[in-house]
């Protein structure tokens, strides 16, 4: 976590991660305690990734979502309560999530990075692979 984020006085634009966007829609007090301030601060610009949206479908349709399922059954109106803005995959986050020298293999999660890495965006996730990446700026 960078110093900036600890003024707030300086803005960032945030993504959150696809369990980061579980936590925010079903059990916020189990995020950390600055990306929940984050992501219930009204002022605050929250990106999702499309790439997320696939990544829950997919494996709510494959049953691993348990009792997330929800989130994906009524993903439009879970996603305009927390006041996100989308952010399609283009063609230089594929690229750049396809190249990256990361050892990380999760292809949902190495979009993201790119995504986060391109637009100049501060990660919310709890994942130890991607805050390990040197490329990115994470909080939790």
């Amino acid at each position: 976590m960078g110093s900036a984020l600890s003024d707030r006085g300086d803005r960032h634009d945030f993504l959150l991660d696809s369990c980061a966007l579980l936590w925010a829609a079903k059990k916020p007090s189990g995020l950390g305690s600055l990306a929940r301030s984050i992501i219930e601060d009204p002022t605050t610009r929250l990106f999702l990734s499309s790439i997320s949206a696939y990544e829950l479908a997919y494996k709510h349709r494959l049953g691993k979502l348990g009792a997330y399922g929800f989130i994906v059954e009524n993903y439009r109106e879970v996603v305009g309560k927390l006041g996100v803005f989308d952010l399609p995959v283009t063609l230089a986050h594929a690229y750049l999530a396809g190249q990256m020298d990361w050892p990380h293999p999760d292809p949902f999660d190495r979009v993201i990075a790119a995504q986060a890495a391109l637009e100049n965006l501060v990660l919310i996730t709890s994942d130890t692979a991607l805050s390990s990446n040197p490329r990115l700026e994470t909080i939790w």
